[in-house]
Formats: C-alpha cells, structure tokens, sequence
C-alpha cells in the first residue's frame, strides 16, 4: 500500500513538469537546430581538410586497406 501511495505522491507532483517539457521540447528543438547544422557543416570541412592531407599518400598507393 505505501508503493502505491508513492506512486500517487509522484504522480501529482510530476505531471506539471512533464507537460512543461511536452510543450517545450519543440522549442528547445528549434533553438539547437542551427548548432546541428554548425556541427555537420564543422564535420564536412574536416573530413575535405583529413582528404586533402591524405591526397599524396593515396596517390602514391597508400590507399585504405594497404597494410
């Protein structure tokens, strides 16, 4: 019996905050969407700047997989 009045104890003190962040989550999405595409943007030019750096080793017939 004292789980289930726990239970209930939770209950009424979480929902507000679970319907607060229901109703904030698309915001929080909306606002870390730009950092995202800062971040693939970021990811994009390493991975062109790691290519360009490992140009010559592969034309010279270093190429992935050659041990």
């Amino acid at each position: 019996m004292l789980k289930f009045l726990l239970w209930l104890l939770l209950l009424v003190v979480c929902w507000p905050l679970a319907i607060v962040a229901v109703l904030l989550w698309p915001l929080v999405w909306l606002v870390s969407l730009p950092f995202r595409l800062i971040g693939i943007a970021v990811a994009g030019v390493f991975a062109f700047l790691h290519s360009l750096v490992m140009l010559p080793a592969r034309v010279l017939g270093g190429g992935p997989g050659r041990t």
